[in-house]
C-alpha cells in the first residue's frame, strides 16, 4: 500500500496563523495546505502578503503541498450558473493580478506548494468535458512551467461534483488524447465524502479509473440523515473501506491525505478528532501515515 502524508487545511482549524501553528504543534501535524487566512483567500493576496505566511510556516517548520485554491470555483464565460450556496466563493476580479491563474501559480510557487486545487466553473445547464479544454490547456501550461500540479476536484456545486463526473472527466480527457498520454500535471483530487452526501458513492470503476492518477485526497465524514457534515470517523462514510478500495489502485507512492473537517462550529477540536481517526483507519487497513 502506499503511504498517506496526513495534511490539515488550515483554516479548518481556526481563521489565524498562530491557531493554526499551535495546532500542529499541539497534535504532530507537520504539513498545512493553505486557502484562507484571517477571512482572506491566499488568491486576494499580493505576493508579499502571501511570502510573510510561507515565511512564518517554514520557521514553524510546516510544509505547504497544496495550494487550496478557488480557481474556476466562479461562473464560466457566458453561463448562467445553477445557483446554490458557495462555500468559499470568490471573485477573479477581486485577485490583485489581472491574471488570476498565473497569480494562483505565483502563490503556490511563494508557498512552495507542488500542488494546487482547482475546480470545473460553477454548475450549468448543458456542461460537456470538452468545455473544460482552453481552461484546462492553460492550466496545464502554467503547471508545466512552474512545475505545480494541478489538482481537480469534486465539488456538488461545480460541473464535476461527484466522483463518477470526475471519472468520467478523466476518462474523456484520456480518449481525446488518442495516443498521447494526457499531461501528467493535470490529476484528479478525489473527494469520496462529496459524492456520499450527494447520494452517490463512488462505484468501483470510477475508482478503478481514478486510482493510478491519484496523488491527494480530501477527507471528511457525514451524517447522511442529519445532511451534515462531522468529524472523521463519526459519520456513516465507510472510510476504512473507501481507503482500501482507493489505495489498491494508486501507483503513487505516497498520497497526501487533506483533512477538510468542515466544522466550522468546532473547528480545532473536529479536526483534532479527526487527526486521530484518520491514523486509527490508516492503522486498521495497514496504511502507514507519514
Amino acid at each position: 500500500m502506499p503511504r498517506l502524508a496526513l495534511a490539515v487545511i488550515g483554516d479548518e482549524i481556526g481563521p489565524s496563523l498562530p491557531e493554526m501553528l499551535s495546532f500542529c504543534s499541539e497534535n504532530d501535524v507537520h504539513r498545512l495546505d493553505m486557502r484562507t487566512v484571517d477571512g482572506r483567500n491566499l488568491l486576494g493576496m499580493t505576493l508579499d502578503e502571501v511570502d510573510a505566511i510561507g515565511r512564518q510556516l517554514r520557521a514553524a517548520g510546516i510544509e505547504v503541498p497544496t495550494f487550496v485554491s478557488p480557481v474556476l470555483k466562479w461562473s464560466a464565460p457566458g453561463k448562467a450558473p445553477a445557483g446554490g450556496k458557495v462555500d468559499f466563493a470568490f471573485d477573479p476580479s477581486t485577485c490583485p493580478n489581472r491574471d488570476p491563474l498565473a497569480h494562483a501559480f505565483e502563490v503556490a510557487v511563494v508557498l512552495g506548494a507542488s500542488k494546487i486545487r482547482v475546480f470545473s466553473f460553477l454548475r450549468y445547464a448543458g456542461f460537456a468535458p470538452h468545455d473544460l479544454e482552453a481552461a484546462m490547456g492553460r492550466l496545464a501550461d502554467l503547471a508545466a512551467r512552474n512545475d505545480v500540479t494541478v489538482e481537480i476536484e469534486n465539488e456538488p456545486v461545480c460541473n464535476i461534483g461527484s466522483v463518477a463526473e470526475l471519472a468520467a472527466y478523466f476518462a474523456a480527457r484520456a480518449k481525446a488524447a488518442l495516443e498521447e498520454e494526457p499531461s501528467p500535471m493535470i490529476r484528479p483530487l478525489v473527494d469520496i465524502s462529496n459524492s456520499w452526501s450527494i447520494g452517490q458513492p463512488p462505484s468501483d470503476d470510477d475508482i478503478a479509473t481514478l486510482g493510478p492518477l491519484v496523488d491527494l485526497i480530501h477527507l471528511k465524514d457525514r451524517d447522511l440523515e442529519a445532511r451534515r457534515t462531522v468529524p472523521l470517523g463519526d459519520g456513516k462514510v465507510p472510510w476504512a473501506r473507501e481507503l482500501t478500495r482507493l489505495m489498491s489502485h494508486v501507483t503513487a507512492p505516497e498520497v497526501v491525505a487533506s483533512l477538510e473537517t468542515h466544522c466550522p462550529q468546532d473547528g480545532r477540536n473536529a479536526t483534532a478528532r479527526s487527526v486521530v481517526a484518520l491514523r486509527r483507519i490508516a492503522s486498521e487497513i495497514g496504511v502507514q501515515v507519514v
